[in-house]
């Protein structure tokens, strides 16, 4: 049986700011490496055989830091990503709700409702289902994975397993320093 163990990176400069972050490679906090020393933590005693990150530095970083002296393959596949907030990107999300009362909550949380020049949700889940079947259902069943995601990269993986409803992939919100567990 194959095991997944699935968390988002920890908090970022833009996170703490409340900026939407998207594609920009912001670093983590101190708060933000703590967060992902607890995933170390919970994990110390599990030895991945394989480990997937984003391209961007938040996810490889949280990834070096819960893998810790583990050397598993490492790979970075960028089909796992943050969503692309397009034009908001680097832009304070309180000061964009304010001037688009009416299009803020459909940019922030609909399922295929893009912000300008971004991405939605639904194009997000596009590519991480293709990193699903193309990756993850063709591992081996004695594979124990780890996989450094971002908010919204884990929603459409957390659906997938958990045979969420749209509703339900849309509106959750993720714990800092939450591990979710995946066997198949």
């Amino acid at each position: 049986m194959t095991t997944i163990y699935l968390f988002r990176h920890g908090q970022t400069t833009y996170n703490k700011m409340g900026i939407f972050t998207g594609w920009s490679d912001a670093d983590l906090t101190e708060s933000g490496i703590r967060e992902c020393e607890g995933i170390r933590d919970k994990l110390k005693d599990i030895n991945p055989t394989k480990a997937f990150a984003s391209d961007l530095k938040r996810s490889q970083k949280t990834l070096s830091i819960v893998l810790g002296e583990k050397r598993p393959t490492v790979i970075i596949d960028k089909r796992i990503k943050e969503r692309d907030y397009g034009d908001l990107t680097g832009k304070n999300k309180e000061d964009i709700a304010k001037r688009f009362p009416k299009e803020y909550p459909l940019w922030h949380r609909s399922y295929d409702v893009a912000p300008p020049n971004g991405e939605s949700i639904k194009d997000v889940e596009k590519r991480v289902l293709e990193f699903i079947n193309d990756t993850i259902l063709k591992l081996d069943k004695k594979d124990v994975v780890f996989i450094s995601a971002h908010g919204n990269s884990l929603r459409p993986i957390r659906r997938y397993f958990e045979k969420m409803s749209t509703e339900e992939m849309c509106s959750f919100e993720h714990v800092q320093g939450m591990v979710y567990k995946y066997e198949f």
